[in-house]
């Protein structure tokens, strides 16, 4: 098969592999899209991974060859785990923190930046005809979003802040439109990423450097929970400045290097901080459940398509300060 393969920081390189070999409990799915991630991004550029890896973990595909209950031509998307099956968490639907899984896409288990992807038969969920490749390739984020919401507890009643709109906070604000959330602010550098949080539901959008002048306006009272969706040093504080007394902060955004916080702000509001890392298997169950019905539309966020020979150029210019929100191989 055909792979987008990394060979190096900042080096990719469009190579032939041996097609994947199903153990058992799998099942090999023919890509049908896979979005580019910010941790691959990350991986990418930090040389975080081995010579030889295949990243790629937000994906869906058709299943090759039936077997453990899929049949032949079905279109699946999967949690990224090769998740034992049989452990507590496992049976309980936490796949995702199994403690002997192999995360696919992340160098322990080749990803689908390829022509072909195994996958564990009991971390797939069934994927309507309603829902396409690109809406299949987008649950993973979509789910990542939803797990946040969920954590932080968002009700109809909350005010809300995102920071970031990239793909996770751009999902929280879709979510929580969903759930009856009707003050949304979100904190976002970019213009155009501004312009997609508009049009997925926040009522206020500012740049960080607007922040302070444009919180209180938006929401008096201060905002009740903060999504916290960059991962850079210095936003997890940023959050527990800007939430109100026994407000709840969620911290979703993966940064890869220290951070520190000054604690008695928080500690005098009494704010609850719950730290989100991916999903559950029910998270991506009600995200198809939801885009087969219509009941959220998270198209606007896929800005970009590449062909599998496109995808090493697309990483290069997404390292840098891009327009694009979520770039798909789409083959």
């Amino acid at each position: 098969m055909q792979a987008v393969v990394l060979q190096g920081p900042r080096a990719l390189a469009v190579e032939t592999l041996p097609d994947p070999r199903p153990a058992p409990g799998e099942l090999v799915l023919r890509v049908e899209a896979c979005g580019i991630c910010g941790s691959d991004l990350s991986l990418y550029k930090g040389g975080l991974l081995p010579a030889g890896s295949v990243l790629g973990h937000e994906f869906c595909g058709e299943v090759l060859e039936g077997a453990e209950g899929f049949r032949t031509g079905e279109r699946v998307c999967a949690l990224p785990a090769l998740s034992c099956g049989r452990c507590r968490r496992c049976r309980s639907g936490l796949g995702a923190y199994c403690e002997k899984q192999r995360t696919i896409g992340m160098g322990t288990a080749p990803g689908a930046f390829a022509e072909y992807v195994a996958v564990a038969a009991h971390e797939c969920v069934r994927l309507p005809d309603g829902v396409d490749a690109v809406l299949g390739a987008l649950v993973e984020p979509l789910a990542v979003a939803l797990h946040a919401v969920r954590v932080g507890r968002v009700r109809r009643t909350d005010h809300l802040l995102v920071l970031g709109a990239g793909p996770i906070g751009l999902g929280a604000v879709l979510w929580a439109r969903h759930f009856g959330v009707r003050e949304i602010v979100v904190c976002e550098r970019t213009v155009e990423r501004r312009a997609l949080a508009e049009a997925l539901g926040a009522t206020v959008t500012a740049t960080p450097e607007e922040l302070d002048r444009a919180l209180p306006l938006a929401l008096p009272g201060g905002p009740s929970v903060v999504i916290e969706a960059v991962g850079a040093p210095g936003l997890i504080q940023r959050a527990l400045e800007c939430v109100r007394f026994r407000g709840r902060v969620v911290v979703t955004g993966v940064c890869f290097g220290p951070d520190t916080i000054e604690p008695l702000p928080a500690l005098s509001r009494e704010v609850s901080v719950q730290f989100a890392l991916a999903y559950e298997k029910d998270d991506f169950q009600y995200t198809v459940d939801a885009l087969a019905a219509g009941h959220v539309d998270p198209l606007p966020m896929a800005t970009g398509r590449r062909s599998l020979a496109g995808i090493p150029a697309a990483f290069e210019a997404l390292a840098g300060p891009s327009e694009h929100c979520k770039v798909l191989f789409v083959p």
